[in-house]
């Protein structure tokens, strides 16, 4: 069974930052893309940002510029740098990694921009 653990998150203003960590517990190179996606009150869930096993960084269009996913393979972990943050970005964040036989999600953590 594989575990995400998610942290990072909690309260920042509008234009502040935040680095979201995921913490894997199988390497990350056993999954085919590791990313984040979010959730805010009522609405769909959505990608914010993907990797692939290669390296390959994919971005939802809205985050473009303000977020950056990276990762750190002798940790398995993989991390979420948001910068420019606004109050719409208010949401959970959850890490996800894909695999053939299917998905593995985290717990979420709670991200909040708000002055």
């Amino acid at each position: 069974q594989v575990q995400l653990v998610e942290s990072g998150g909690g309260l920042v203003q509008p234009g502040g930052s935040l680095r979201l960590s995921c913490a894997s517990s199988r390497t990350i190179f056993s999954f085919n893309v590791m990313g984040w996606y979010r959730q805010a009150p009522g609405k769909q869930r959505e990608l914010v940002a993907a990797i692939t096993t290669g390296g390959r960084a994919n971005y939802a269009d809205s985050m473009k510029g303000r977020f950056t996913i990276s990762r750190d393979t002798a940790k398995n972990t993989v991390f979420l740098q948001m910068n420019s943050l606004k109050p719409e970005d208010t949401a959970v964040y959850y890490c996800n990694a894909k695999t053939y036989a299917g998905d593995y999600w985290g717990q979420g953590t709670q991200v909040t921009v708000s002055s």
